[in-house]
């Protein structure tokens, strides 16, 4: 993968900056951040709480041993 070095950055947000301009760029800017902080937990909670899956497979082979 390539490295991303300063002048690609300022090649970037020069783009932007014409595309958007001066007055729209924060607010691109901060929408852009909270979609990949959502993106994130989304993530993040999927990972973290397998708890729900497990307990619905247990109560289901429960329900087929029991039948």
């Amino acid at each position: 993968m390539p490295n991303v070095g300063p002048m690609e950055i300022i090649i970037v947000v020069a783009i932007a900056l014409i595309v958007l301009g001066p007055r729209k760029l924060p607010e691109a800017g901060r929408g852009l951040g909270r979609g990949l902080r959502e993106f994130k937990e989304a993530i993040g909670g999927l990972r973290d709480d397998p708890a729900p899956v497990a307990s619905v497979a247990d109560e289901r082979a429960r329900e087929t041993t029991a039948a």
